[in-house]
């Protein structure tokens, strides 16, 4: 599958993102990003600096206690990364 040039982007320019609903709802920052090493499909993005509305969501956590955010919920990447909450939860 080839992606339109504008499509690819390096992790380096997703971490440390803010990560937001299609509402506005911050959820936190990009803090490192889930992927499968066989095939490279983005699994899920790792939260840093969650904020206490993501802290009260039963979200998917790591072993670590981290928040995970399905990567196929990202709707968008621009200035923010923005998410759709109805595939998150």
């Amino acid at each position: 599958m080839n992606m339109p040039e504008q499509e690819k982007r390096f992790s380096k320019q997703l971490l440390g993102k803010t990560v937001v609903s299609k509402s506005g709802k911050r959820f936190g920052e990009v803090g490192d990003i889930v992927f499968e090493t066989h095939s490279g499909e983005l699994i899920h993005l790792v939260l840093s600096n969650p904020t206490s509305y993501t802290e009260k969501m039963e979200l998917e956590k790591d072993k670590d206690g981290r928040i995970l955010i399905p990567f196929s919920a990202v709707i968008a990447v621009g200035d923010f990364m923005v998410v759709s909450e109805e595939d998150i939860v």
